[in-house]
């Protein structure tokens, strides 16, 4: 019989509480390379993104006195994603832009500590000053854990400083009844004060986050609709959730966990989550499976890929490195240009998609900061030994507890397919656990060690564990089956199934076809598919060089029977620009299966 998610969830969360250490250490940026599509997206990030911005046009003027003018930029977004592409690349022009920006927000630094776009009488009290300052601090610590700069954590304790000596200037009911709720205008201040912490020992920032900012006390409900105070901001519900989670190991405690285990249940059990991974409308949360419009907003795709990376450090549930595959290269990926210049607040799963009209604000900044996070959650310290969480060709440089120096590396076209090599290559032969990640998608999935099969077959959704001497030279060989697979959709998308492959689901760009070029996405899903034709994949360079397609014969909208098909169908991988639809009818519906990512809790 198998176990609802909502009481598996429940268990899990309860094994959380009574082990707060982590299971698992992610590796640190400066030791990974990594290509394939992450690397692509990490390198086009770079070079045809940041190194384009104009920073002193777009970014730095309003924190200059004389010239702020109360707007939110996203300042320490920018910082804080410099500073990691700089810490992974070593890129001379990063290096200098960071240089750069350090430098600027230290002079724009007031003698009291203040960094920000208003002027003296609205500052704190108004709406996303906080917010800024919140995260200009966040990336000065950044600065200085990487590069360890000094100055930047001088500057970083003063603003805090500032803040917490200002606090009380704040009205007791500040944002009560308001548009935006404390809660969403202070976004990511409590983990910047955590992160303080960390760095310093000095407990008056633990103490803001606990007395002044009830961290331990949040324990909201999940808010579907968009309601004054904007209380169901996914992103913003999503970032408190991360800064209890990192508060958990200093003060273990069930209700610190009930957030975050409130809005996975949600997502994954009660349809809060869309089959490409992402999450609300109008950047809230939602259940009806609507795919037009203003869906998955990407600040929220960010915090769901670090509470997927934070969890799987807590708890090594492999589950979690399968929602991060899902959401990196389905909705991610989509919310990027394929050349990497332009990015999208939203990407929807029906109709047209649109570019944001600016480089500043959260959206896109916040995409450059995840972007430069994701060469983080390729490889994983376990408690023994090591961990491969996302397949890509990639190389991992660990020093193990006895001081034995290996390197992971991973030979593979994935997505393309789920073939891996992995080379482990310690200078000594050493005995450890090495851990892969065998997606719940992988039914059939094989490994091998120089050449002899493990002893049991992997089993999809779990670590698969390979413990044994490991020597110079050693290669595992991974294969993950990836057949076409017909997903039910759900709610608004009941009675229709989108077509999944691997990790990645697939949609139609109908720009080739002059017969459905006319036609809107919603019109397009009423398209029937046949089962029995679809082939291997084909070579398709629409959304990357080497990416794949899936070819496919459909039948126009109707109850016709015939045997011939109307349409060769060409569906391409979700982030095509182009795409309009991703789910579509059949004739016969008892073909298709569930998502094994997001089955129903129950009532």
């Amino acid at each position: 019989m198998r176990v609802l998610p909502a009481v598996m969830i429940l268990l899990w969360f309860a094994a959380l509480e009574a082990a707060p250490a982590d299971r698992m250490t992610p590796l640190d940026l400066r030791e990974v390379t990594v290509g394939g599509e992450i690397g692509r997206r990490v390198t086009i990030t770079i070079a045809n993104n940041l190194l384009q911005l104009n920073v002193d046009g777009d970014f730095l003027p309003a924190f200059r006195e004389g010239s702020r003018n109360g707007q939110f930029i996203g300042l320490g977004m920018l910082l804080d994603s410099t500073v990691k592409f700089a810490a992974h690349s070593g890129h001379p022009r990063v290096m200098e832009l960071k240089r750069h920006l350090v430098t600027e927000i230290l002079k724009a630094q007031e003698a009291e500590g203040y960094i920000g776009t208003f002027p003296p009488p609205g500052r704190l009290k108004s709406l996303w000053d906080v917010h800024e300052m919140g995260y200009i601090i966040f990336g000065l610590l950044q600065d200085h854990e990487y590069f360890g700069n000094r100055p930047a954590l001088e500057a970083a304790r003063k603003a805090a400083g500032y803040l917490i000596r200002n606090w009380a200037m704040l009205p007791p009911d500040w944002g009560h009844g308001a548009e935006v709720a404390p809660h969403v205008a202070f976004t990511g201040l409590e983990r910047t004060m955590l992160a303080l912490h960390r760095a310093t020992g000095d407990s008056s920032y633990l103490d803001f986050c606990i007395r002044m900012r009830a961290l331990p006390e949040w324990d909201p409900d999940i808010v579907v609709g968009r309601r004054p105070g904007i209380d169901g901001h996914v992103y913003a519900y999503l970032a408190r959730c991360l800064a209890q989670l990192e508060l958990h190991p200093l003060q273990p405690s069930a209700r610190l966990l009930r957030p975050t285990q409130r809005a996975l249940d949600f997502m994954t059990g009660r349809d809060g989550m869309l089959i490409t991974g992402s999450c609300g409308q109008c950047e809230i949360w939602t259940a009806d499976q609507d795919g037009r419009g203003d869906v998955g907003e990407s600040c929220a795709l960010a915090y769901q890929l670090r509470i997927y990376d934070r969890l799987l450090r807590m708890n090594a549930e492999a589950r979690m490195g399968d929602l991060m595959e899902r959401v990196i290269f389905n909705a991610l990926f989509a919310s990027q240009s394929p050349d990497g210049r332009r990015l999208r607040y939203f990407a929807p799963l029906e109709g047209n998609r649109v570019y944001w009209n600016t480089d500043t604000y959260c959206c896109p900044c916040n995409f450059r900061r995840i972007i430069a996070e994701l060469p983080a959650m390729v490889f994983y310290r376990s408690a023994e030994g090591l961990a491969v969480n996302l397949y890509a060709p990639s190389e991992g440089k660990f020093i193990l507890g006895n001081q034995v120096r290996t390197v992971l590396r991973q030979e593979t076209d994935y997505p393309n397919s789920g073939r891996v090599r992995i080379h482990v290559g310690p200078d000594k032969p050493s005995t450890f656990p090495l851990l892969l990640r065998i997606p719940a998608w992988a039914g059939g999935a094989t490994a091998s060690v120089n050449g002899q099969a493990v002893p049991a077959p992997p089993l999809p959704g779990t670590f698969l564990e390979l413990r044994r001497e490991w020597k110079p030279g050693d290669r595992i060989e991974l294969d993950l089956p990836m057949p076409w697979r017909l997903v039910q959709g759900r709610q608004r998308q009941a009675g229709r199934v989108a077509v999944m492959r691997g990790p990645q689901v697939f949609c139609l760009n109908p720009s080739p076809n002059q017969d459905l070029a006319r036609l809107d996405g919603a019109e397009l899903g009423y398209l029937a598919l046949n089962p029995a034709s679809f082939t291997d994949p084909a070579a398709s360079d629409a959304v990357r060089p080497g990416g794949i397609a899936c070819r496919v014969q459909a039948w126009k909208p109707g109850f016709g029977l015939g045997s011939k098909a109307d349409y060769e169908l060409t569906l391409t991988e979700f982030p095509d620009p182009l795409g309009k639809a991703v789910y579509f009818r059949l004739r016969d519906y008892r073909v298709a299966r569930e998502d094994e990512l997001f089955r129903r809790a129950g009532p």
